[in-house]
């Protein structure tokens, strides 16, 4: 069985309102459910979780090029899975929910991305092109005015994150982005692996606390434009549904 924000995830997208939830999660970012919408996870049935190059709400030769850009050799290797994946429609244009969710403080990690000294030449390549596509996202932020230090050897799981949302707006046409980093709170089943939110001030406070050297607290909220499209940085919480079993 499930815990921590990975329960609370299904837990949530197994609900029938959780779209209706999910846009007044985003508000006040205008975004639009349409008969195109579709979304991954859903719930206990369906928990697939989403990987951008293979999620069919984006055009084929977006995905394309998402995943040509991130990995060298794509044979076995993948983009980052997402916790949520939502497709709907932001500022008129066919755009993306993104949610990152964690329900106690070891959830966030500051490491960087790792290599094995017995890493094979096509995951060295990846490796390389995935430093250099996070390095081209932080470059373009810092263009539009978002002075991010997102790098690959540290905050790794943060800073892919954010490359994405980047990339998805600068890339074509430009595809908008709301990416949520939700905190679900009140989760005591989990105290075993870590410190639990307690509520959504002490979320706030240790999702900056962990992330502010990497992306400033003053970019959260505001709309970032990347040129071709927007991206909006946001920070949410919810209560938990139902606590985590104990072990």
């Amino acid at each position: 069985m499930s815990r921590g924000s990975r329960k609370h995830v299904l837990d949530w997208t197994s609900r029938p309102n959780f779209l209706v939830e999910l846009l007044q999660l985003v508000s006040p970012v205008e975004c639009k459910l349409t008969a195109a919408t579709k979304w991954m996870p859903q719930g206990h049935e369906r928990p697939q979780e989403a990987r951008l190059e293979s999620f069919d709400f984006l055009p084929h030769d977006v995905r394309a090029r998402l995943q040509k850009w991130w990995l060298a050799h794509d044979v076995g290797a993948n983009t980052p899975n997402w916790d949520i994946a939502v497709g709907c429609q932001i500022e008129g244009k066919a755009g993306l929910i993104l949610v990152e969710a964690k329900a106690n403080v070891p959830e966030m990690s500051s490491l960087g991305k790792k290599l094995g000294d017995d890493a094979s030449e096509r995951s060295v390549a990846n490796h390389g092109r995935i430093t250099e596509a996070i390095d081209e996202a932080c470059e373009g932020l810092r263009r539009a005015g978002a002075m991010t230090s997102i790098k690959a050897d540290r905050h790794y799981q943060l800073a892919n994150r954010v490359a994405f949302a980047w990339k998805l707006a600068d890339l074509g046409l430009g595809v908008p982005i709301v990416l949520i980093y939700l905190g679900f709170t009140g989760d005591e089943g989990i105290r075993d692996a870590g410190e639990p939110f307690r509520d959504h001030e002490h979320w706030e406070s240790a999702f900056h606390a962990y992330a502010d050297s990497t992306v400033p607290k003053n970019l959260f909220g505001s709309r970032i434009d990347c040129g071709k499209s927007g991206t909006w940085f946001l920070v949410r919480s919810r209560r938990v549904l139902e606590i985590s079993p104990l072990r």
